[in-house]
């Protein structure tokens, strides 16, 4: 029977020892659970402050393009304007050489003919 009782002996210490490292392997497991849980948190954070920081960003972004549209269609405005005014002066620069010429022929004397 003492055989027996130590062969029971070491089965229950052996049978206490693989729940020990059972048991240590679950804790092992549990810190790491953790901190992948804490990376989780933090990386979703990220994602929050870097999602409100696009929003921002397009939002800013939107509005720039507007005004630059603007701008462009009022430099555009501007520009033909600017060339029709060219092109009256032109028309009225030569409409004034060409009265100015007509004027000096009107002014001069005849010459007399012999």
């Amino acid at each position: 029977m003492t055989q027996q009782a130590a062969a029971l002996q070491t089965y229950n210490n052996e049978l206490v020892k693989c729940i020990e490292d059972l048991c240590s392997k679950r804790e092992e497991l549990n810190r790491q659970i953790r901190q992948e849980e804490d990376e989780k948190e933090r990386l979703q954070h990220d994602i929050r402050v870097l999602t409100e920081k696009l929003s921002r960003v397009n939002e800013s972004l939107a509005q720039r393009l507007a005004t630059r549209a603007n701008l462009d269609r009022t430099i555009a405005e501007t520009e033909a304007a600017y060339t029709k005014i060219l092109e009256s002066s032109q028309s009225l620069l030569s409409v004034l050489k060409q009265e100015a010429g007509n004027l000096s022929k009107a002014t001069e004397p005849r010459k007399k003919e012999h």
